[in-house]
């Protein structure tokens, strides 16, 4: 909208007998809008909106402003926002609602995370994460297939030894096999102590050890504080906290709904299926679900334990007494 003075110039200029075309190109502005002036009619602002239709969005705008207030200081994405209104009826693309949520929440911080590829079937990597639900501490217990990416979730109340054994078991079974190695944090669960045999040659949990010598894979460890060493895990549990746990409860408790650990396992496992493993990877840009196979192909085979003695039960138990001879022997003996 041009001022007062600019507009009483192209009056002016108009008295003095100057074209349409020379007021404009005199002051820089369109011959439309000097025509409009001297009519006496109004000029919309630039960048005003009329009514025009009403936007698809708007229906929904309030339910995702009290969904975004009631995350915080979670931030929820929008792929996960637009997911929820979708089942709600709004039929726009996910560019909408990202658009809409963009001034609502605070941008995300840059988090660098140093990764390496590996082949089908080489690595896995595990970690846990922790959260709270209700008044009730949990656990997710996340496993990552370093080649196709395929995430393996499940929620538990303790972290301890035996209930990290079974978490693997199922892990396993779920991977549809065992890989070459799994790489951890420093975990007390998974080791004692760390360089007892030399560099490198750690003394692990009797668990960890008894697993990995059935299952045949070798335990490996991240560098101390470097968590980055195993960036696909680490991605992996920040990705299931905002895409799945937090928006899973926050929704709940939106709705009065409370959950427990059997129905959040449930949900684990759509979710799982629904959207993270059938979803295209920023990294492979590929879907885990497609890629996998080439994992299971090239994995061992994993059989669920039968009644009765195992190949690690075959295994002294030696607690403080593994000499790097034995160490070695049991590694040939795996990979063999």
């Amino acid at each position: 909208m041009l001022t007062k003075e600019a507009v009483m110039e192209i009056k002016l200029l108009a008295r003095q007998g100057l074209s349409i075309r020379a007021i404009a190109r005199e002051l820089g502005v369109s011959r439309n809008t000097v025509k409009h002036y001297l009519r006496g009619e109004a000029v919309k602002p630039a960048g005003s909106r009329g009514p025009g239709r009403p936007r698809k969005l708007e229906p929904y705008e309030d339910w995702l402003r009290r969904r975004v207030e009631g995350a915080a200081p979670v931030r929820l994405p929008a792929t996960v926002l637009h997911r929820e209104v979708v089942a709600m009826g709004f039929e726009g693309t996910e560019r909408t609602v990202r658009r809409f949520v963009a001034g609502l929440q605070p941008p995300p911080a840059s988090e660098p995370l140093v990764r390496f590829e590996t082949a089908p079937g080489h690595q896995a990597q595990m970690d846990w994460g922790e959260y709270r639900l209700g008044k009730r501490r949990v656990y997710a217990f996340i496993g990552v297939l370093g080649f196709s990416r395929w995430l393996y979730l499940e929620y538990v109340d303790s972290t301890r030894s035996p209930v990290l054994v079974d978490c693997h078991r199922r892990m396993f079974a779920d991977f549809g096999g065992v890989p070459r190695e799994v790489l951890y944090d420093n975990m007390r669960t998974v080791v004692t102590r760390r360089d007892a045999y030399g560099r490198g040659r750690h003394r692990f949990h009797d668990g960890i050890w008894s697993l990995a010598a059935e299952c045949g894979y070798r335990p490996r460890l991240c560098r101390p504080y470097r968590p980055q060493t195993k960036g696909k895990v680490e991605r992996s549990v920040h990705y299931v906290a905002n895409s799945f746990f937090y928006p899973l409860v926050t929704r709940r408790q939106l709705e009065g709904e409370s959950l427990d650990l059997e129905l959040l396992n449930a949900e684990a496992r759509l979710w799982c299926a629904q959207v993270a493993n059938a979803r295209c990877h920023g990294t492979t840009q590929a879907r885990p679900v497609d890629r996998v196979c080439e994992d299971r192909l090239a994995m061992q085979p994993y059989t669920a334990p039968a009644q009765g003695p195992n190949r690690a039960a075959s295994w002294p138990r030696y607690r403080l007494q593994r000499s790097p001879r034995e160490y070695d022997a049991w590694l040939q003996e795996v990979h063999s």
